[in-house]
């Protein structure tokens, strides 16, 4: 039997929400954002899930999310580190005994057991893949004097979404080697098996609702979904 662990994020201060409270414990339908994300991996064919909280706010994690709402896959809260690639590293190296492993975004509360499996299964046949949707907008590309360099054909264009999941073998590998440079902008976990190892990557469906609450506009929509879901 192979077995899936599921890595979440909830490490970021959220300054662009303009709030005191990291936006992963604002509260949505009167439970913390993060709380949803949880709940899809408990439900989930996932074995186990670690926790990566802000440095400092471990026990918080623990006592308020964790043991205050009974999510009893989570084996392990690790502190994050200043970046989000060093927060993934830091929930990577906590990973005991798996075969795949799904990086999510705490800040991603409408992720669903559906689109867990999908990635399941994805993950099985292809070593890496990514959830997203495809743009609706055409996309511009600009050169440095923000002058229309190319117009990429928008159907091959999608805005990619998490989870993204790997062979953890594969990932764990590829980020060990990241983390020795210095150079780096990494904005999600494809761009690291794109650059270390050229791994192609299979892109399957989300949702367009699997929104990451980023700023105040993006709460309002969420509030607007979780009407629609009838969140509890």
């Amino acid at each position: 039997m192979k077995r899936y662990t599921a890595v979440v994020l909830a490490a970021g201060l959220g300054k662009r929400m303009n709030e005191s409270v990291p936006k992963q414990y604002l509260l949505l339908n009167q439970k913390p954002i993060l709380y949803y994300s949880l709940k899809a991996f408990e439900e989930s064919a996932v074995d186990d899930m670690i926790l990566v909280a802000a440095n400092g706010e471990e026990e918080f994690c623990k006592s308020e999310i964790v043991e205050r709402f009974g999510f009893k896959k989570v084996r392990a809260v690790v502190a994050g580190g200043k970046e989000r690639y060093h927060s993934v590293y830091e929930g990577l190296k906590a990973v005991k005994n798996t075969d795949y492993v799904l990086i999510h975004d705490g800040a991603r509360p409408f992720i669903n057991t559906d689109m867990i499996q999908r990635s399941i299964e994805a993950v099985r046949l292809h070593d890496a893949c990514v959830v997203g949707m495809p743009v609706k907008d055409t996309i511009k590309i600009l050169d440095a004097d923000h002058f229309v360099a190319d117009t990429p054909e928008r159907d091959l264009v999608w805005q990619i979404q998490t989870p993204q999941t790997f062979a953890y073998s594969l990932i764990f590998a590829a980020y060990r080697e990241i983390m020795k440079r210095d150079d780096i902008q990494i904005t999600d976990d494809a761009m690291v098996l794109e650059h270390m190892t050229g791994k192609k990557i299979r892109v399957i469906e989300g949702d367009y609702r699997n929104i990451k609450i980023t700023t105040p506009e993006d709460m309002a929509v969420a509030r607007a979904y979780a009407e629609e879901y009838q969140m509890l």
